[in-house]
């Protein structure tokens, strides 16, 4: 369509009287009145409403508002106003004034075709003759109103239009489309006859859809025209208004096809068919408008020919492209669309591509969110809120989504990149399709996701928003998933056991584990190259896995305050990233074999490779030679296949044996050394700076490293003094070392982010030990050069101790408090370990006199000795179980009313 398809208007006729003029006639808004537009020299034309005079036509309804209800026509208002819009609407015509109403309203006489009144057809007297206009006969007679009175009588006796004898249809307009999607089905993509009553901006319609008067709101598919509506700022954007005239002067009230195509936040998508072609495309080709890729893909005549049309516009330069240049930043063809390797599946709505290059990207399914965690969410007190597990359909739908994507090659679209925001990461946003299949719209289908609901405005959406649409209809149609009853649904949320590191009920889970033959699980986490999270779906329990029959390379362990302690050793990366590779996410079966002191299961985890027989993980840790046989394989049936793994890996001189020679071999048993049975002493002086509520745990610094602390701690003061952080400008992530105000004092300390939820992030203080939770936007990054120094307090548990029962905890925990606190330092020596935890003896001096701070707990009654097996604590343990024996006949405290334990003596 050109421009050429709205009518021009010719020069004003020259006349000696200023009660006439020449318009081009905008728009119909009834039987009698029109809006006539005028000559324009700058800008949209101005515009006036003129109404016919000495007639008067009937009433069209008014649509509902917020305060009134609808209101129906009059017989023949319709047929009367389409009267005139058919014969007025984008013609020429000559307005000659009568009077101007008390109201300010123009009344006169409009003709129509010829320069001249004289010569020209009176729409009025048309109107009157075909019986859709009553004539309105003034106070004053004249001769005007008596012609008009003729036809109005020639009309009655010819029984026309409103005299006809014939009842009159009166239009039932359906002004709420309750279900837009079910209009969309009925006229099935196939044009429909259309008046188009208003137009809100270049791309935006409100039309009636003939011949059963649905109004409808419009947004023309595959484009955007800039809204009139003003911004945040009180300004219109950009070429809106002019748009808006574009459109206004082509579909106004012009005879129209529109072809519904989808919904879209109760709006319909389509296209708008004028008899000289899709406005879509004219606006576009004018720079009136861009393409837009989400719902582009909904065009009628296909994306191509928008598409030409905007590189027109761009090549031309016009209008909202005026400063457009041609760039080659962003994303090229090559990296928009690729195919990739699935090796994970972030919960359940990203995944991490292995690209042919070797690199990786995480990418997200465009237009899908997640499964959300409501109130009743909430685990059990005392265990880690896990939202794969936690949140109901989470697991499952990212168990659709393993299933069908790990280690498959997949077709990748990139959609949009979603910018850094407070509180979110950028993102990628992708489209990812296994063969024909569309992930993200067969997840939504099952009723495991849901779409997001974009703004108008945003242009960031998958490019098949109307298929996920689509889905969810159909999936909140059959109640699955998310839109299911919850009455009639109870597996929406997984309830799992978490017993890695629980010592009690791994040893009440492990006969199940060692009868039942090979169990059947899913790898959730990798560690390291043999140590593993395990989730076992029969059982629905998570358990931490131990490689048996192999040493392998250990990375470093994260410390407190997210400092790396010691370092990696040779091969441990790549042993790592060899396990990862073939296990994370995959199906493996296991041989648990026994239980380590930390209640973690050590045995074999079997996986199939390449869809052969499932294999021994060791055996190809070994033959890769990423790890070493250690001695304990020799219990296991698997040692042979071990050895000769091991045997080969030497024989290659693979990675660990790169430098191997047969004089290097040692004797594996004697190199194992057995726990000493003396016990050890190496006392260091600590100060103690925060104990725990909960348990016989405390935080406490090196003496000597005090100084070195306190001036760390001021220059991060005075950097932050100097450059003071802007609140909410930071966004923390888990683990993190950042910089944090201790309420007490609100003073800047060094803080490592445990977690954050809601808004709300759990601090530990790694220099004093302190936990706090404080606003998540209070926190600020911690500035270069202060992470290096490793955390200054450690945990330490009190060895040999127990807290007796929750009534007297608070009690113990208080004189616990009280005997670290009455001294300006303690001096501890490390007794055991648990896993990572530091077991101690604290010594501390009161009146010239050295007192252990558990044995005397123990012996005022405060405590419990805890009985342990290891030779070299044996005098230790005697001596507590001695104070507890006094404490006990003593009837100190927790003993004053007898023994609670059931062991009186």
């Amino acid at each position: 369509m050109s421009d050429s398809a709205a009518a021009t208007i010719p020069p004003p006729i020259q006349q000696a009287q200023p009660t006439v003029r020449r318009g081009l006639v905008k728009q119909v808004l009834s039987g009698d009145a029109v809006v006539l537009q005028g000559q324009a020299t700058n800008g949209p034309p101005p515009e006036s409403t003129v109404y016919l005079s000495n007639v008067s036509a009937p009433r069209l309804g008014k649509r509902p508002t917020d305060n009134t209800s609808a209101t129906p026509d009059e017989p023949y208002a319709w047929e009367s106003r389409e009267f005139l819009r058919k014969k007025l609407v984008g013609q020429v015509v000559t307005f000659v004034k009568d009077f101007t109403a008390s109201s300010g309203r123009d009344h006169g006489r409009v003709y129509i075709g010829g320069t001249n009144p004289t010569d020209a057809e009176n729409v009025a007297e048309s109107a009157v003759s075909a019986g859709l206009l009553e004539v309105r006969q003034g106070k004053i007679a004249d001769e005007y109103t008596q012609k008009l009175l003729d036809l109005q009588e020639q009309a009655k006796s010819s029984g026309l239009g409103k005299w006809s004898s014939s009842p009159a249809t009166v239009r039932e307009v359906r002004w709420v489309i309750e279900n837009p999607r079910e209009l969309v089905d009925k006229y099935r993509q196939k044009p429909v006859d259309a008046v188009v009553e208003m137009v809100r901006d270049g791309s935006t319609f409100r039309a009636i859809l003939l011949p059963n008067f649905e109004y409808i709101t419009l947004q023309l598919s595959g484009v955007r025209a800039p809204a009139t509506r003003s911004g945040a700022d009180g300004k219109v954007e950009a070429f809106s208004e002019e748009a808006k005239f574009f459109a206004e002067s082509r579909v106004l009230q012009r005879d129209i096809q529109i072809i519904l195509e989808s919904v879209s936040n109760q709006n319909f998508v389509g296209s708008v068919l004028h008899p000289k072609g899709n406005i879509a495309e004219s606006l576009v080709r004018e720079g009136y408008a861009k393409c837009v890729d989400w719902s582009i893909g909904l065009c009628s005549g296909g994306s191509e020919p928008l598409r030409a049309a905007e590189r027109q516009a761009k090549e031309k330069k016009l209008r909202l492209w005026r400063s457009y240049q041609p760039s080659t930043s962003g994303l090229s063809a090559d990296k928009k669309s690729f195919t990739a390797k699935v090796v994970e599946v972030v919960l359940s709505d990203a995944v991490v591509l292995h690209k042919e290059d070797g690199s990786e990207l995480k990418v997200h399914l465009s237009s899908v969110r997640l499964p959300r965690e409501t109130g009743e969410d909430k685990p059990s007190v005392g265990r880690q809120f896990r939202p794969l597990y936690d949140i109901p359909y989470m697991f499952q739908a990212r168990e659709f989504l393993r299933k069908r994507l790990i280690g498959k090659k997949v077709q990748v679209q990139i959609d949009y990149i979603q910018p850094k925001s407070e509180n979110f990461p950028e993102k990628t946003c992708a489209t990812i399709k296994v063969g024909d299949v569309n992930i993200a719209e067969a997840l939504i289908t099952r009723g495991l996701s849901k779409v997001v609901r974009h703004r108008n405005d945003d242009e960031n959406r998958s490019s098949e928003y109307d298929a996920l649409l689509a889905a969810e209809a159909n999936a909140e149609k059959a109640k699955k998933g998310l839109f299911s009853e919850k009455s009639a649904d109870k597996n929406d949320t997984l309830r799992i056991q978490e017993i890695a590191g629980d010592i009690a009920k791994s040893k009440q889970f492990l006969p199940y584990l060692q009868r039942g033959g090979r169990a059947e699980g899913v790898v959730e986490f990798i560690a390291s190259g043999s140590r593993l999270r395990i989730y076992i779906p029969k059982e629905t329990v998570l358990i931490t896995f131990l490689l048996g029959g192999i040493n392998c390379p250990k990375n470093a362990r994260v410390g407190p305050g997210g400092v790396l302690n010691g370092q990696d050793e040779p091969f441990a990366n790549e042993a790592f990233a060899f396990t990862r590779k073939l296990l994370l996410q995959h199906e493996v079966q296991l041989e648990v074999e026994s239980l380590d002191k930390s209640g973690n299961f050590v045995g074999y985890v079997f996986v199939s490779v390449d869809g052969h027989k499932p294999t021994n993980l060791s055996e190809l840790l070994l033959e890769q030679g990423l790890a070493t046989l250690h001695f304990t394989a020799e219990r296991s049936g698997h040692y042979t296949a071990l050895q000769s793994a091991e045997n080969r890996a030497k024989k290659a001189k693979k990675n660990i044996w790169a430098n191997y020679t047969e004089a290097e071999v040692r004797d594996e048993v004697e190199v194992q050394k057995s726990d000493t049975t003396e016990r050890k002493t190496n006392y260091r002086r600590v100060a103690v700076t925060d104990v725990s509520r909960s348990a016989l745990r405390f935080s406490a610094q090196n003496i000597e490293d005090g100084a070195k602390l306190e001036k760390m701690t001021a220059e991060l003061r005075q950097v932050l003094a100097e450059n003071p952080p802007l609140t909410g400008a930071y966004t923390a992530k888990r683990g993190e070392l950042v910089a944090a105000k201790f309420s007490a004092d609100n003073q800047w300390y060094r803080a490592k982010v445990e977690s954050i939820r809601a808004g709300q992030a759990e601090l530990l203080f790694i220099d004093y030990g302190n936990r706090e939770t404080v606003q998540a936007t209070t926190l600020a990054q911690l500035p270069a050069g202060f992470s290096a120094l490793p955390a200054g307090a450690r945990e330490y548990q009190l060895a040999l101790a127990q807290l007796p029962t929750e009534d007297y905890i608070p009690l113990a925990i208080a004189e616990f408090e009280n005997l670290l606190f009455s001294v300006p330092s303690v001096e501890i020596n490390v007794e055991y370990k648990n896993g990572s935890a530091e077991y101690v003896q604290a010594l501390i001096e009161f009146n010239g006199k050295k007192l252990d701070v558990a044995r005397t707990l123990i012996e005022d009654g405060f405590a419990l000795a805890e009985p342990r097996r290891e030779h070299r604590l044996q005098s230790l343990v005697a001596d507590y179980k001695k104070a507890e024996q006094e404490a006990r006949r003593g009837r100190k405290n927790i003993w004053e009313f007898g023994d609670f334990t059931g062991n009186e003596v």
